[in-house]
């Protein structure tokens, strides 16, 4: 559960969910992105930096540039998450006095 907490949170803000969609979609540095959303260089870092250390980006460094790519495996994972709960069997629990 710990996991998908984790990579929960990554998606509970909406910048950090626009640039997911830009790396899916193929943009893969900073440098790419920047000029396409609402925020300072040094906040695009500090949220692909979350995006990677929740393991749902791989960072590959290439000379001065760091290059990202979404982990879509993990991508995968959340997505059979989401039906497994939305697919469990409910027996009746209610309070009875």
């Amino acid at each position: 559960m710990e996991k998908y907490a984790t990579y929960f949170k990554v998606f509970s803000d909406p910048i950090r969910l626009k640039i997911i969609q830009m790396l899916l979609e193929g943009q893969s540095c900073s440098c790419t992105m920047i000029n396409q959303l609402p925020i300072s260089q040094p906040t695009l870092s500090y949220h692909l930096k979350q995006i990677a250390n929740a393991g749902l980006a791989i960072a590959v460094r290439e000379g001065n540039w760091i290059k990202y790519h979404i982990d879509k495996e993990k991508i995968a994972e959340m997505s059979s998450f989401l039906k497994f709960l939305r697919d469990i069997e409910t027996e009746d629990k209610t309070c009875k006095l």
